[in-house]
Protein backbone atom coordinates (compact mmCIF):
# COMPACT_ATOMS: atom_id res chain seq x y z
CA UNK A 1 0.00 0.00 0.00
CA UNK A 2 1.20 3.51 -0.50
CA UNK A 3 2.23 5.89 2.59
CA UNK A 4 -0.76 7.64 3.96
CA UNK A 5 -0.78 11.26 3.15
CA UNK A 6 -3.01 14.17 5.27
CA UNK A 7 -3.98 16.68 3.84
CA UNK A 8 -3.89 19.61 6.61
CA UNK A 9 -6.13 22.43 6.54
CA UNK A 10 -5.96 24.86 9.24
CA UNK A 11 -9.16 26.98 8.91
CA UNK A 12 -10.83 30.03 10.52
CA UNK A 13 -13.93 31.45 9.02
CA UNK A 14 -13.29 30.37 5.83
CA UNK A 15 -16.88 29.64 4.64
CA UNK A 16 -16.71 31.39 1.41
CA UNK A 17 -13.64 29.21 -0.45
CA UNK A 18 -13.88 26.08 1.64
CA UNK A 19 -16.26 23.87 -0.14
CA UNK A 20 -13.87 24.57 -3.20
CA UNK A 21 -10.60 23.71 -1.28
CA UNK A 22 -12.38 20.58 0.19
CA UNK A 23 -13.72 19.36 -3.39
CA UNK A 24 -9.85 19.69 -4.76
CA UNK A 25 -8.93 17.24 -1.44
CA UNK A 26 -11.42 14.55 -2.20
CA UNK A 27 -10.91 14.33 -5.82
CA UNK A 28 -7.29 13.64 -5.48
CA UNK A 29 -6.45 10.32 -7.75
CA UNK A 30 -3.83 9.30 -5.30
CA UNK A 31 -5.21 6.34 -3.07
CA UNK A 32 -4.19 6.41 0.69
CA UNK A 33 -5.16 9.96 2.16
CA UNK A 34 -6.68 11.59 5.67
CA UNK A 35 -8.00 15.18 5.87
CA UNK A 36 -7.02 16.49 9.01
CA UNK A 37 -8.61 19.66 10.00
CA UNK A 38 -7.70 21.74 12.51
CA UNK A 39 -10.00 24.61 13.26
CA UNK A 40 -9.45 27.86 15.23
CA UNK A 41 -12.48 28.81 16.89
CA UNK A 42 -14.21 29.92 13.27
CA UNK A 43 -17.74 31.57 13.87
CA UNK A 44 -19.10 31.08 10.44
CA UNK A 45 -20.16 28.37 8.45
CA UNK A 46 -16.92 26.76 7.78
CA UNK A 47 -17.18 23.59 10.07
CA UNK A 48 -20.74 22.72 8.98
CA UNK A 49 -19.25 22.93 5.20
CA UNK A 50 -16.37 20.17 6.11
CA UNK A 51 -18.91 18.23 8.17
CA UNK A 52 -20.99 17.53 5.14
CA UNK A 53 -17.90 15.93 3.01
CA UNK A 54 -17.84 12.76 5.56
CA UNK A 55 -21.12 11.42 3.91
CA UNK A 56 -19.64 12.06 0.11
CA UNK A 57 -16.05 10.78 0.28
CA UNK A 58 -14.44 7.30 1.94
CA UNK A 59 -11.44 9.50 2.91
CA UNK A 60 -11.14 9.54 6.62
CA UNK A 61 -11.95 13.56 7.60
CA UNK A 62 -11.59 14.47 11.42
CA UNK A 63 -11.98 17.84 12.66
CA UNK A 64 -10.37 18.90 15.51
CA UNK A 65 -10.90 21.77 17.79
CA UNK A 66 -7.70 24.48 18.33
CA UNK A 67 -7.53 27.46 20.66
CA UNK A 68 -6.73 30.57 18.96
CA UNK A 69 -3.00 31.45 19.59
CA UNK A 70 -1.76 32.75 16.29
CA UNK A 71 -1.15 30.99 12.49
CA UNK A 72 1.79 28.93 13.45
CA UNK A 73 0.23 26.96 16.55
CA UNK A 74 -2.73 26.35 14.34
CA UNK A 75 -0.42 25.16 11.85
CA UNK A 76 1.50 22.67 14.11
CA UNK A 77 -1.79 21.61 16.12
CA UNK A 78 -2.94 20.30 12.36
CA UNK A 79 0.43 18.74 11.82
CA UNK A 80 0.47 17.22 15.57
CA UNK A 81 -3.03 15.50 14.69
CA UNK A 82 -2.11 13.87 11.47
CA UNK A 83 -1.52 10.35 10.97
CA UNK A 84 0.26 10.43 7.80
CA UNK A 85 3.85 9.94 6.68
CA UNK A 86 3.54 12.52 4.54
CA UNK A 87 2.07 16.18 5.21
CA UNK A 88 0.05 18.64 2.61
CA UNK A 89 -0.72 21.11 3.45
CA UNK A 90 -3.98 22.50 1.67
CA UNK A 91 -5.35 26.23 3.25
CA UNK A 92 -8.80 27.37 3.11
CA UNK A 93 -8.87 29.77 0.05
CA UNK A 94 -6.69 27.29 -2.22
CA UNK A 95 -7.06 24.27 -4.25
CA UNK A 96 -5.11 21.04 -5.14
CA UNK A 97 -5.15 20.08 -9.23
CA UNK A 98 -6.35 16.26 -9.09
CA UNK A 99 -2.91 14.86 -9.75
CA UNK A 100 -1.10 17.25 -7.58
CA UNK A 101 -0.45 14.80 -4.56
CA UNK A 102 -0.18 11.70 -6.97
CA UNK A 103 2.83 13.38 -8.80
CA UNK A 104 4.49 15.35 -5.40
CA UNK A 105 4.20 11.47 -3.86
CA UNK A 106 5.97 9.98 -7.04
CA UNK A 107 8.81 12.36 -6.63
CA UNK A 108 8.94 12.05 -2.65
CA UNK A 109 8.82 7.69 -2.73
CA UNK A 110 11.66 7.99 -5.64
CA UNK A 111 14.40 8.97 -3.12
CA UNK A 112 14.23 8.31 1.04
CA UNK A 113 16.65 11.50 1.30
CA UNK A 114 13.91 13.77 0.04
CA UNK A 115 11.90 15.75 2.84
CA UNK A 116 10.42 18.43 0.72
CA UNK A 117 9.02 18.76 -2.89
CA UNK A 118 7.73 22.31 -4.15
CA UNK A 119 5.30 22.78 -7.36
CA UNK A 120 4.63 26.33 -9.17
CA UNK A 121 1.55 27.38 -8.75
CA UNK A 122 -1.79 28.99 -10.60
CA UNK A 123 -3.13 32.16 -9.35
CA UNK A 124 -6.93 32.62 -8.70
CA UNK A 125 -7.76 36.51 -8.30
CA UNK A 126 -11.36 37.41 -8.58
CA UNK A 127 -10.56 41.09 -9.29
CA UNK A 128 -7.42 42.37 -10.63
CA UNK A 129 -5.92 45.72 -10.37
CA UNK A 130 -2.22 47.18 -10.50
CA UNK A 131 -1.08 46.06 -6.92
CA UNK A 132 -1.92 42.30 -7.63
CA UNK A 133 -1.05 42.24 -11.13
CA UNK A 134 2.59 43.77 -9.69
CA UNK A 135 2.64 41.07 -7.33
CA UNK A 136 2.04 38.44 -9.89
CA UNK A 137 4.81 39.87 -11.79
CA UNK A 138 7.24 39.81 -9.50
CA UNK A 139 6.31 36.88 -6.90
CA UNK A 140 4.85 34.08 -9.99
CA UNK A 141 7.92 32.46 -11.00
CA UNK A 142 9.59 32.36 -7.35
CA UNK A 143 12.15 29.43 -8.89
CA UNK A 144 13.11 31.61 -11.18
CA UNK A 145 15.24 33.51 -8.48
CA UNK A 146 17.63 30.98 -7.63
CA UNK A 147 21.23 31.68 -9.07
CA UNK A 148 23.10 28.76 -8.70
CA UNK A 149 20.76 25.57 -8.09
CA UNK A 150 19.65 24.20 -11.02
CA UNK A 151 16.03 23.12 -9.67
CA UNK A 152 15.34 20.91 -12.43
CA UNK A 153 17.65 18.88 -11.68
CA UNK A 154 15.41 16.11 -9.30
CA UNK A 155 16.89 15.64 -5.17
CA UNK A 156 19.15 18.06 -5.52
CA UNK A 157 20.58 18.54 -1.53
CA UNK A 158 18.84 21.31 0.55
CA UNK A 159 22.61 22.14 1.68
CA UNK A 160 22.81 23.34 -2.42
CA UNK A 161 19.86 25.63 -2.04
CA UNK A 162 20.91 27.66 1.44
CA UNK A 163 24.56 28.04 -0.14
CA UNK A 164 22.88 29.88 -2.98
CA UNK A 165 23.96 33.66 -2.86
CA UNK A 166 20.33 35.16 -3.35
CA UNK A 167 18.96 33.12 -0.60
CA UNK A 168 18.23 36.35 1.39
CA UNK A 169 17.86 38.61 -1.71
CA UNK A 170 13.97 39.53 -2.72
CA UNK A 171 11.45 37.98 -3.26
CA UNK A 172 12.78 35.99 0.67
CA UNK A 173 10.14 33.27 -0.13
CA UNK A 174 11.83 31.15 -3.42
CA UNK A 175 9.66 27.99 -2.52
CA UNK A 176 6.38 29.00 -1.87
CA UNK A 177 2.81 28.94 0.18
CA UNK A 178 2.46 25.73 2.07
CA UNK A 179 -0.01 24.71 0.00
CA UNK A 180 2.70 24.64 -3.19
CA UNK A 181 4.76 22.06 -0.57
CA UNK A 182 4.43 18.48 0.23
CA UNK A 183 6.64 17.40 3.24
CA UNK A 184 7.88 13.68 5.10
CA UNK A 185 6.25 13.88 8.30
CA UNK A 186 9.77 12.85 10.09
CA UNK A 187 10.85 16.56 8.93
CA UNK A 188 9.00 17.83 12.15
CA UNK A 189 10.64 15.39 14.27
CA UNK A 190 14.35 16.48 12.51
CA UNK A 191 13.61 19.96 12.73
CA UNK A 192 11.35 20.78 14.54
CA UNK A 193 7.51 22.75 14.37
CA UNK A 194 6.79 26.06 12.59
CA UNK A 195 8.19 29.24 14.77
CA UNK A 196 4.95 30.65 15.92
CA UNK A 197 7.31 33.86 16.67
CA UNK A 198 7.01 34.46 13.26
CA UNK A 199 4.02 35.75 11.79
CA UNK A 200 4.30 35.90 8.14
CA UNK A 201 7.69 34.03 7.27
CA UNK A 202 7.26 31.18 9.37
CA UNK A 203 6.46 28.87 6.16
CA UNK A 204 9.70 29.60 4.19
CA UNK A 205 11.88 29.93 7.89
CA UNK A 206 10.96 26.05 7.87
CA UNK A 207 11.53 25.36 4.70
CA UNK A 208 15.63 26.53 5.18
CA UNK A 209 15.05 24.70 8.42
CA UNK A 210 14.56 21.10 6.73
CA UNK A 211 16.58 21.88 3.62
CA UNK A 212 19.60 21.47 6.43
CA UNK A 213 18.79 17.69 6.99
CA UNK A 214 16.79 16.60 3.46
CA UNK A 215 17.17 16.84 -0.30
CA UNK A 216 14.51 19.36 -2.41
CA UNK A 217 12.71 18.25 -5.66
CA UNK A 218 10.84 21.08 -7.46
CA UNK A 219 7.96 19.74 -9.82
CA UNK A 220 8.12 22.31 -13.05
CA UNK A 221 4.48 22.01 -13.06
CA UNK A 222 1.35 24.47 -11.73
CA UNK A 223 -0.28 21.51 -9.58
CA UNK A 224 -1.99 24.21 -6.93
CA UNK A 225 -4.34 27.30 -7.11
CA UNK A 226 -3.13 29.93 -4.31
CA UNK A 227 -5.77 32.43 -4.31
CA UNK A 228 -4.60 35.63 -4.28
CA UNK A 229 -6.01 38.99 -2.12
CA UNK A 230 -5.42 42.60 -2.43
CA UNK A 231 -4.70 42.42 1.43
CA UNK A 232 -2.10 39.57 0.94
CA UNK A 233 -0.60 41.32 -1.70
CA UNK A 234 -0.16 44.58 0.53
CA UNK A 235 1.21 42.74 3.76
CA UNK A 236 3.67 40.70 1.56
CA UNK A 237 5.14 44.07 -0.27
CA UNK A 238 5.20 45.20 3.51
CA UNK A 239 7.41 42.82 5.31
CA UNK A 240 10.42 44.17 4.53
CA UNK A 241 10.10 47.41 6.42
CA UNK A 242 8.79 45.57 9.64
CA UNK A 243 10.84 43.64 12.41
CA UNK A 244 9.51 40.34 10.67
CA UNK A 245 12.64 40.25 8.62
CA UNK A 246 15.07 41.09 11.56
CA UNK A 247 13.17 38.06 13.49
CA UNK A 248 13.30 36.43 10.82
CA UNK A 249 17.49 36.48 10.04
CA UNK A 250 17.98 36.35 13.75
CA UNK A 251 16.91 32.12 13.30
CA UNK A 252 18.73 31.71 10.21
CA UNK A 253 21.62 32.95 12.65
CA UNK A 254 20.70 30.34 14.76
CA UNK A 255 19.90 27.28 13.10
CA UNK A 256 21.50 27.39 9.66
CA UNK A 257 24.44 30.24 9.14
CA UNK A 258 27.08 27.69 8.56
CA UNK A 259 25.13 26.44 5.26
CA UNK A 260 25.28 29.90 4.08
CA UNK A 261 27.12 31.53 1.06
CA UNK A 262 29.95 33.36 2.35
CA UNK A 263 28.36 36.80 1.42
CA UNK A 264 25.40 35.97 3.32
CA UNK A 265 27.09 34.83 6.48
CA UNK A 266 28.88 38.03 6.79
CA UNK A 267 25.60 39.95 6.23
CA UNK A 268 24.47 38.17 9.22
CA UNK A 269 27.33 38.75 11.32
CA UNK A 270 27.19 42.18 10.94
CA UNK A 271 23.74 42.13 12.53
CA UNK A 272 24.04 39.62 15.17
CA UNK A 273 27.63 39.11 16.33
CA UNK A 274 28.73 41.20 18.90
CA UNK A 275 33.00 42.12 17.21
CA UNK A 276 31.06 42.58 13.99
CA UNK A 277 28.42 44.62 15.24
CA UNK A 278 30.86 46.49 16.77
CA UNK A 279 33.39 46.79 13.77
CA UNK A 280 29.86 48.25 11.75
CA UNK A 281 29.20 51.18 14.43
CA UNK A 282 32.30 52.32 14.53
CA UNK A 283 32.48 52.60 10.55
CA UNK A 284 29.53 54.54 10.93
CA UNK A 285 30.51 56.59 13.74
CA UNK A 286 33.67 57.37 11.31
CA UNK A 287 31.61 58.19 8.55
CA UNK A 288 29.58 60.51 10.47
CA UNK A 289 32.40 62.46 11.53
Amino acid sequence: MKPLVSICIPTYNGEKFIQEAMDSAIVQNYSNLEIIVSDDASSDNSLTIIASFQKQTTIPIRIFHHTPQGIGANWNHCVQQAKGEYIKFLFQDDTLEQDCINKMMNIALSNPSVGLVYCKRHFLVEKRNPEIDEFIDFYGSLHKYWDTVNILQHNISGKAYLKDKQLLNSPKNKIGEPTAVLIKKECFDTVGCFNEELKQTLDYEYWYRVMKYYDVTFLNEKLISFRLHSNQASQVNKTDNNNEIKKLYKEYYKHIFWQLHPKNKLKLLKLYHPFFKTLVLLKQKLYAD
